[in-house]
């Protein structure tokens, strides 16, 4: 699984044959520049959502359902989830544990299936006093392992796993009979989870301990970028063969045979 957030995204993923598309609400730090992920709506998922399916890309697109979008009600959850199938997506991810039952199931009522998000939840990161790794008590484990199983049972299709130490997410993977999902959390998760910019290299202003650069990207595309500037201001681009030729008489017409604009 890979996130995009758009549809030359989707379309690269698509091609590369990943399985499944999270279109994440880390949006909201890697495109739209906020610090944290809290500044992310329905509205916001619902336009990157339906940019990821209009590629029709041949993955499961699944969509994150944003701070507080199914904190308040059942009901609410279910409209707010309900946007984002229309938008594109097969299923949605909810971040928290056992006290999001409620939520989840009223979601399986209305036959939209649900990943659950288990450990580091960015959501949550004010109550967890920062972005921290979980699970390295015993206390700590045993409860998340508890939560996992509690969300199988409610119904969820899978678990997705974040900041946890590699033995942690090996005990959850063994807990459960739906796949478990991996962002740092080892290498016995039934799938891996990267942010797509990370993946490719596009994001380089930090780098968490779990990310693998497959490619660099945004040296790539700064070097790009910087040779088209420097031939546009020597001239040499766009070359004659590059520009469009007119048609034979057009320059006799408008008086302009033997002028400098016919060098």
């Amino acid at each position: 699984m890979v996130t995009a957030y758009d549809a030359p995204g989707a379309r690269v993923a698509s091609e590369a044959g990943v399985d499944m598309i999270l279109v994440g609400d880390s949006v909201g730090m890697v495109v739209l520049g906020h610090s944290d992920t809290m500044q992310v709506t329905i509205p916001d998922m619902v336009h990157h959502v339906k940019a990821v399916a209009n590629a029709r890309p041949d993955a499961v697109i699944l969509a994150d359902m944003p701070w507080i979008s199914f904190h308040v009600s059942p009901e609410d959850t279910v409209r707010n989830a309900a946007e984002l199938i229309r938008a594109g997506a097969q299923c949605v991810k909810m971040e928290g544990g056992s006290k999001r039952l409620p939520m989840m199931k009223a979601l399986i009522d209305a036959e939209i299936p649900v990943m659950s998000h288990l450990g580091l939840t960015p959501q949550s990161f004010n109550m967890m006093g920062g972005f921290k790794i979980q699970g390295r008590e015993k206390e700590a484990v045993e409860h998340l392992v508890a939560e996992a199983k509690a969300m199988e049972e409610g119904g969820a299709f899978a678990v997705l796993i974040e900041g946890v130490p590699n033995i942690v997410g090996t005990l959850v993977t063994d807990a459960l009979s739906i796949p478990t999902i991996g962002i740092g959390a080892g290498v016995n998760c039934d799938g891996q989870v990267l942010v797509y910019h990370d993946v490719i290299g596009l994001e380089n202003r930090f780098k968490p301990k779990f990310v693998r650069r497959f490619g660099s990207a945004y040296e790539d595309q700064v070097a790009a970028i910087s040779n088209y500037a420097k031939e546009v201001r020597e001239g040499i681009f766009p070359s004659v063969d590059e520009m469009y030729v007119a048609k034979d008489g057009l320059l006799e017409a408008l008086g302009l045979y033997g002028s400098s604009v016919d060098e």
